[in-house]
């Protein structure tokens, strides 16, 4: 897979991943080897990563996902059916995936900084998203959550976290079923980009 190819076709996966096919350890700590080469400000490296297969953790985490969809299917205003769809089925499902990946930032207190958060979150979201690159190149599919956060305290709680650990997002990572995953329909670049000005 070259690299456009690879970039234009990882996807949030949620409906064709192989709930069956158990994920190794060792493979996914192969793509977290990768993520680790992503920029991090200043090289501070605050992030944790939490790799959880164990069933009974699996499932308890799909309790509150499962909620948290139930909340938010119920005050969206999204009309795609296809994405909603797809997106009940992973909330009912998620339990069955064999890996949750939950990326972490380890800060210096509990609560978040004032104001602009973009550095903070910028020195985890690359490194995860480069996981979900190195996932799809090994034949794994990935979906790009962050639905679990409004239970992140109980979250949290149940996997054990310091109160100064906080989630940045949430990666089921399964086998994928078929690998023809193809570019998403995207607004087009001259509706999106403004040069020199808005």
């Amino acid at each position: 897979m070259n690299p456009d190819e690879l970039l234009t076709t990882t996807r949030s996966v949620r409906r064709r991943l192989d709930l069956d096919r158990p994920v190794s350890l060792d493979l996914v700590k192969e793509c977290l080897r990768i993520a680790l080469q992503a920029p991090t400000g200043s090289n501070a490296q605050r992030w944790r990563w939490l790799v959880i297969a164990h069933p009974d953790q699996r499932a308890a985490i799909a309790e509150f996902y499962l909620r948290a969809w139930t909340e938010y299917a119920a005050s969206s205003q999204t009309k795609e059916q296809r994405l909603v769809d797809s997106a009940t089925h992973l909330a009912r499902n998620l339990g069955r995936v064999p890996v949750l990946v939950i990326p972490c930032l380890e800060l210096a207190s509990a609560d978040l900084p004032d104001g602009n958060q973009a550095g903070l979150w910028g020195s985890l979201l690359p490194a995860a998203w480069s996981y979900a690159l190195a996932a799809r190149s090994r034949g794994l599919g990935t979906a790009w959550t962050t639905l679990h956060l409004r239970y992140e305290r109980e979250v949290g709680e149940l996997l054990g976290l310091p109160a100064r650990v906080r989630q940045g997002v949430l990666l089921p990572t399964a086998h994928t079923i078929g690998d023809s995953f193809k570019p998403a329909g995207r607004r087009p670049l001259d509706e999106v980009l403004h040069v020199d000005r808005w």
